[in-house]
């Protein structure tokens, strides 16, 4: 139990921790996202062109400044190897679309979500039984059978888990959402890149656990992550229910 309510606070600390940089990787992705009109220095016609977004918000998260470069324009590939002079005036130019206006962020799917967070959390149920991992989890953790038996009939211990495994998939929902991603690998890729920063957030915390509960954990917090991921990122657009 003193696990688990560790390992919810971490997950809620880290979330805070991350939450300032991903908005602000949210707003530069979604500023950078759409086709912008500029005239062709080259032969002085009309171009549209587009900012590589997901390579400025990974070079601001890695570098801390962006590094901005097209990775469209209509003139390629015949032109691909252009000096993109044309940058200046795609940083001034607006959002643009044929017809009108900018193109909404993705919406989170809240369906495939709620199917990710529910296995992950039988996952865990199933990890920790006693046809798994539980008697080597008690001994890590030096618990008896009558205070296993009083944790698995605690309700909070439930909500918890609960809590943690929904907050993680809506986690995930919205880096696929934030990056414009979907599809079973980009999924996996989120979910494990989510998983990284947790655990990289709480690793002074992490380390000092016993080795034995270590592994067990991780065991699971692997399975878990690509588990959420391939339901979320392969359902991702395939169910209804949604908020934009």
């Amino acid at each position: 139990m003193l696990f688990l309510i560790w390992l919810a606070i971490f997950v809620v600390a880290a979330t805070m921790m991350l939450l300032p940089l991903g908005l602000r990787l949210r707003e530069l992705y979604k500023r950078y996202a759409d086709g912008r009109l500029v005239q062709c220095p080259e032969n002085k016609q009309s171009a549209t062109v587009n900012i590589d977004a997901l390579h400025a918000a990974e070079t601001e998260m890695a570098n801390g400044g962006a590094d901005l470069r097209l990775c469209h324009c209509t003139r390629w590939p015949e032109r691909a190897l252009c000096n993109q002079a044309c940058m200046s005036q795609a940083l001034e130019a607006g959002p643009y679309t044929p017809g009108e206006g900018k193109v909404g962020s993705k919406p989170i799917y809240h369906l495939p979500i709620l199917l990710a967070a529910f296995a992950a959390w039988v996952l865990g149920a199933v990890w920790h039984s006693r046809f798994l991992f539980r008697t080597e989890w008690m001994d890590s953790l030096r618990l008896t059978n009558p205070q296993v038996k009083q944790l698995m009939w605690s309700n909070s211990l439930h909500v918890l888990t609960i809590a943690v495994c929904f907050l993680f998939a809506y986690g995930v929902a919205m880096l696929l959402a934030v990056f414009h991603r979907k599809g079973i690998l980009q999924g996996m890729l989120m979910s494990v890149l989510l998983c990284g920063a947790v655990v990289a957030a709480s690793w002074w915390g992490i380390v000092r656990l016993p080795h034995a509960l270590l592994a067990i954990e991780a065991g699971y917090l692997v399975l878990a992550a690509v588990i959420v991921g391939v339901i979320e990122g392969g359902l991702y657009n395939k169910l209804v229910l949604r908020s934009h």
